[in-house]
């Protein structure tokens, strides 16, 4: 589990393809690997991975060929920033939201736009995905835990100040590129639950005319 609070920028150090499109990164960092442990889990770029090995600069993880497919992997090179964040502690703040490092698919930067002292992003996404969203609701774009300013059929606005983006790798990013979205957790499991029912077939009864009827 993270909260989207991203707690250090490292870098791609090498990328190993494998046979069935899968990869092995190696990743240049310092502050996630203070307590680190064989088997953890530190989300890049908002995926949460395995740490395989690690030394005093750098940890390796394996992708598996479905995590390639679904995120903004496969545009990864040596030299890529990302944006790093260990499995939150038990001891303390929760300063974001649920982020459980499960990307739910990807989207397109359309707009940057600076305004005062926020910078004003863009990004466009299948509907399926805007669906499980909500106005000032809460998103993971790139593993950053972010509040939804403004939300229509396909397409998601959200407002960072300096020193969220500073302590990223959005300075790096650009118009057309690709980013890596987790909807709302919680979201996610109140739509599925409204549209598919609880055993995932029948739709829930617990429509907006029943809550009326009922008083709601």
């Amino acid at each position: 589990m993270f909260t989207g609070i991203i707690e250090e920028v490292g870098t791609v150090q090498s990328i190993t393809k494998r046979a069935t499109d899968a990869m092995e990164m190696v990743i240049k960092c310092s502050r996630v690997l203070e307590d680190v442990h064989l088997g953890d889990s530190i989300a890049i770029n908002g995926v949460c991975l395995t740490v395989t090995s690690f030394t005093k600069e750098q940890f390796t993880a394996d992708v598996m060929p479905e995590t390639v497919k679904s995120t903004s992997f496969a545009h990864l090179k040596s030299g890529s920033p990302v944006n790093l964040e260990r499995a939150m502690s038990s001891n303390g703040r929760f300063g974001g939201h649920f982020v459980s490092g499960h990307v739910d698919g990807t989207a397109l930067i359309t707009r940057i736009e600076q305004k005062s002292n926020a910078i004003y992003y863009d990004v466009q996404m299948d509907k399926s995905l805007t669906d499980m969203l909500t106005q000032k609701g809460s998103i993971a774009i790139e593993g950053v835990s972010l509040t939804i300013f403004d939300l229509r059929d396909a397409c998601v606005t959200v407002s960072m100040i300096p020193h969220t983006i500073e302590g990223t790798i959005f300075p790096t990013k650009s118009i057309g590129d690709i980013v890596n979205i987790e909807c709302d957790m919680i979201g996610k499991y109140i739509y599925r639950f409204l549209t598919k029912g609880h055993d995932g077939q029948q739709p829930s009864r617990l429509t907006p005319s029943f809550l009326k009827e009922h008083g709601f």
